[in-house]
């Protein structure tokens, strides 16, 4: 049932020239690098060390391992994660 609602609401997407991370409710990631990763579209952080940031999303979670890891810009659907990125996992 699920799948058949994202296939519509794909195809609406398309249709409507709407970026599908905004009807689907998928997170975006963008990098610079080794060096930041911006997640939007997140529900929260699980958590959180200099070595390991775990970040709640709508279907599973990122995790984001690395060295001297910092949060910046937090905001209600948007992190920034700084430091030395060495591995990103998206676990379902």
């Amino acid at each position: 049932m699920q799948y058949r609602r994202n296939r519509h609401l794909q195809r609406l997407a398309g249709i409507l020239e709407i970026p599908q991370d905004i009807v689907l409710d998928l997170p975006r990631i963008t990098m610079l690098g080794n060096k930041q990763l911006l997640l939007e579209n997140h529900k929260g952080i699980i958590e959180y060390t200099p070595s390991l940031v775990r970040i709640k999303l709508e279907q599973g979670e990122l995790i984001i391992c690395g060295k001297e890891l910092t949060l910046g810009n937090l905001q209600v659907e948007q992190i920034l994660v700084e430091g030395t990125v060495e591995e990103v996992k998206y676990d379902t």
